[in-house]
């Protein structure tokens, strides 16, 4: 894990009211709070105080790597899964700007290139502008 985030570890970092994570002492010096599924929230509620049972955050996060089965590049483990969930975050339509909340970036740029679209995203683009939507046309568009 980055140096530069304090990992969750405590019941405290945990909004049951509203299933978010808090994240504090992270990169940027924000605080942040990031949606998850209820389930996951009730599942590290249950855990009590301390979320992790051993204090190696980086073998603990290595270890649930290791149990999905997922093969990364050594050494990019977190960094790899931010760009693969920014990546499948807007494929499913996600907005580029909640994707800049989620993971705490302060410009749009930062943003853009985690979420690495996709040619095909442009096109889908045009199916959400308002005349894509008119069944007829009549235009002259001679130029």
């Amino acid at each position: 894990m980055s140096n530069f985030i304090r990992p969750v570890h405590t019941f405290s970092d945990l909004d049951l009211a509203t299933n978010k994570i808090v994240f504090s002492g992270t990169k940027n010096g924000c605080i942040r709070a990031v949606p998850v599924q209820v389930g996951l929230i009730q599942r590290l509620a249950r855990r009590g105080n301390k979320l992790f049972r051993n204090v190696d955050h980086s073998s603990t996060f290595r270890d649930a790597i290791y149990a999905t089965g997922i093969q990364l590049p050594a050494g990019q483990l977190t960094h790899v899964l931010r760009h693969t969930f920014a990546s499948h975050f807007m494929a499913n339509g996600g907005s580029i700007l909640v994707l800049q909340k989620i993971l705490g970036h302060s410009t749009l740029a930062m943003t853009m290139r985690y979420a690495h679209l996709a040619p095909d995203h442009l096109l889908d683009a045009l199916s959400k502008l308002p005349l894509s939507k008119a069944k007829y046309l009549d235009l002259d568009l001679a130029i």
